[in-house]
């Protein structure tokens, strides 16, 4: 949904507007830091406790616990952007057709959407870790809905402003919290005795937590950087350009989040179970998945980036200045992806310490980098920088990985996980764009668009014989495909 309507957006507020939004959407990222860890500390004790009978007041209690500290940091912050709103509109953004004013008052109304939009990120970990993946998907898939199309509404019929677009933000963000956590409370064991703050379980998981916040962090720093200089140095209208092609490519961590939802309660159960020969199999299967589900996507939009946003903004200026932005920063967002199922491997043992190291390092490197690319080449410089940052995880991150956990696995990760489905997707998307007609209608391009990741999707799995069991061929043959 938050791709659907992008064109409406632009079209209605126009993209300096659209500039705006994407600091909104880099200021959360920047205060997830915020979270200390606990989204997911709650997701893993949850998935661990819920294989024990008896301990079901200790996570009723964990979750008010880790409620008291989520609440307070969300008052926190939106009192911090009350504070710091002038000073964002006058010094910060540079804008070129919106008054200062109207920047402020935005900055304002950010403060409160995420103030109350905080705490959920808590209870969509609560609900992971007990493995109430499909109940969230439903939730978060509906308001998305209400709250895209909510917001184009009130552009239409309302006022098409920044300032009617983020007070719609507020209403949903409210709503939306208070969906999730009644599901949350729900969904845990009843127990006779009313649920309390704790501080002991804080004490119990702050190892964890703390390691989670450092990998936050660093991260935070690594993935937001190029916003940071980007909102800085540039007008905020390119910065539209730029943010443009970030939420497209983002596009392609929407289809691996829900396999690591799914996995990651799983994966922590048959570590503290110890069976390994099950934790091996979940987990190439995993990797295998989100290659086959990322990998067409991510080629068809690098290769093809120049005609799905002429079909998609219809605008050729916009067009013309976002397509290799979006190519760049497709191909560094699809390593990125496929390094989240190593990582949720990692936290399931409980070691943060890889992941943050790296991290450290890399921030120290990359963030001179960043600035050097950005006042050099503009914002072309920054998908550069995202391309060098995954490659370096792809091939040093995983070797030192297996040198601690699943030893005897890197060769099956490179060759099978993630090299042989590259091959195939990588040359049947080539094909595919070099057999395109020039100068052919948009319906004709429309069709291959689509159909060439699906395409490239169905060849790769034939083509992988371990991916052959993931289907009953049996029953599959002995259904009745009659229209009875």
């Amino acid at each position: 949904m938050s791709l659907v309507f992008i064109p409406l957006y632009i079209k209605f507020m126009g993209i300096e507007s659209y500039g705006l939004i994407g600091i909104f959407v880099s200021l959360i990222a920047l205060l997830a830091i915020l979270d200390m860890g606990l989204s997911s500390t709650l997701s893993r004790e949850l998935a661990r406790l819920s294989t024990s009978e008896d301990s079901a007041q200790e996570s009723r209690d964990l979750v008010r616990t880790m409620e008291f500290v989520y609440w307070g940091v969300g008052i926190i912050i939106g009192v911090g952007f009350l504070a710091l709103a002038p000073l964002i509109a006058h010094y910060w953004v540079k804008t070129q057709g919106i008054p200062v004013q109207i920047v402020q008052r935005a900055v304002l109304i950010m403060g409160l959407v995420v103030a109350f939009q905080w705490p959920a990120s808590l209870y969509d970990g609560g609900l992971i870790g007990l493995q109430r993946q499909v109940l969230l998907n439903i939730v978060r898939s509906v308001m998305a809905t209400v709250q895209h199309m909510g917001a184009v509404l009130v552009l239409w019929l309302i006022s098409p402003s920044i300032l009617a677009y983020f007070t719609w933000q507020i209403f949903i963000s409210i709503l939306q919290t208070l969906i999730l956590a009644y599901f949350v409370w729900k969904s845990l064991p009843i127990t006779q005795k009313q649920s309390a703050f704790q501080k002991h379980l804080l004490r119990k998981n702050w190892r964890f937590a703390a390691g989670m916040t450092s990998i936050s962090i660093v991260a935070t720093i690594l993935t937001q950087t190029d916003k940071i200089i980007l909102s800085k140095l540039l007008t905020l209208r390119v910065f539209g350009y730029y943010m443009l092609a970030v939420n497209v490519a983002n596009a392609l961590s929407y289809l691996v989040q829900p396999i690591s939802a799914a996995l990651f309660p799983k994966l922590s159960q048959l570590v503290l179970d110890e069976d390994k020969t099950n934790l091996f199999a979940l987990y190439h299967n995993g990797c295998k998945l989100a290659s086959l589900i990322v990998l067409p996507a991510a080629m068809t939009l690098a290769l093809f980036s120049k005609e799905i946003l002429t079909l998609w903004i219809r605008d050729p200026e916009i067009v013309q200045h976002a397509f290799f932005l979006v190519s760049l920063m497709v191909i560094g967002t699809a390593m990125n992806s496929l390094m989240v199922l190593p990582y949720i491997l990692q936290l399931s043992h409980g070691w943060t310490k890889l992941v943050f190291s790296q991290n450290v390092i890399s921030t120290i490197l990359l963030v001179p980098l960043m600035i050097f690319m950005v006042n050099n080449f503009g914002a072309v410089g920054a998908p550069m920088v995202w391309i060098v940052l995954n490659a370096g995880y792809l091939f040093i991150m995983i070797p030192l990985m297996h040198k601690r956990i699943l030893t005897s696995e890197m060769k099956q990760w490179y060759l099978l996980d993630i090299g042989a489905p590259l091959l195939i997707i990588s040359g049947i998307v080539l094909i595919a764009r070099f057999l395109l007609p020039a100068d052919t209608s948009k319906y004709v391009i429309l069709v291959w668009v689509v159909l060439t990741p699906v395409i490239a999707f169905i060849i790769a799995f034939l083509a992988l014989p371990t991916t052959h069991a993931w289907i009953d061929w049996a029953k599959l043959r002995k259904f009745d495909f009659s229209l009875k």
